[in-house]
């Protein structure tokens, strides 16, 4: 075995590892959100009249509709067992679910502030939110035109490949810098009356950030 070869065999096994990781804290950063959203928060609805169950469709759905499913995505090529042409695509179809459910989401929170007469994009959150998800979206553009369609030479796709690994990775963690500012500036605005419910975001947030952090590392030591 070459020494190039026999590098990338020892990081194998470390960054399934951190796939597996990955995934528990995706896991139980969602079921800490549907607790946190169900039992403390009203409940989850778009179309419902009780203004509190729009907006909890917004960090359920820029959570795990959107930070879950792109984490997803960037370990598609470690998590599904097929031909690099199919992990491509799988790769590519769900950063897309990514796109459409953070759509959502985002339009859930726009219909929040109109009920209640608030302003929109104000806060810190709202910057980095709407900001990283703008990237997002244009990201998703150039892989589709670069890497799945055809007519880019390779050249141009091994240019670009290196940037777009890791402007992934950026935006992955300006999305939990999102997540995490959003979840301070609920609890700021709410005056939290419980200790429970406190906690409850607390652990969420540390979730969301182990999740971010494992899947990174799955993705880095994945390419070696």
């Amino acid at each position: 075995m070459d020494p190039i070869e026999a590098h990338r065999v020892r990081h194998q096994k470390p960054a399934t590892r951190m796939t597996l990781l990955a995934h528990l804290f995706g896991i139980i950063a969602t079921v800490l959100l549907i607790v946190w959203l169900l039992h403390y928060r009203e409940g989850i609805d778009l179309d419902s009249d009780s203004a509190s169950r729009v907006f909890n469709v917004h960090p359920f759905l820029m959570f795990f509709g959107f930070i879950f499913m792109a984490g997803e995505a960037m370990m598609a090529y470690k998590t599904v067992l097929a031909e690099r042409e199919v992990q491509k695509f799988v790769h590519m179809f769900i950063h897309l679910v990514a796109i459409v459910l953070g759509i959502v989401g985002l339009h859930a929170t726009f219909k929040f502030h109109e009920r209640r007469g608030l302003t929109n994009l104000y806060s810190l959150h709202s910057w980095i939110g709407i900001g990283t998800f703008s990237l997002y979206c244009l990201q998703w553009l150039i892989g589709l035109s670069v890497f799945l369609l055809p007519g880019a030479s390779h050249d141009s796709r091994a240019r670009v490949a290196s940037w777009h690994v890791n402007g992934g990775r950026i935006l992955l963690f300006m999305a939990i810098c999102a997540a995490l500012t959003g979840l301070t500036e609920k609890a700021t605005v709410m005056g939290l009356q419980h200790q429970s419910e406190a906690r409850t975001i607390n652990f969420l947030g540390l979730s969301i950030l182990l999740f971010g952090i494992l899947v990174d590392l799955s993705v880095s030591l994945g390419r070696y």
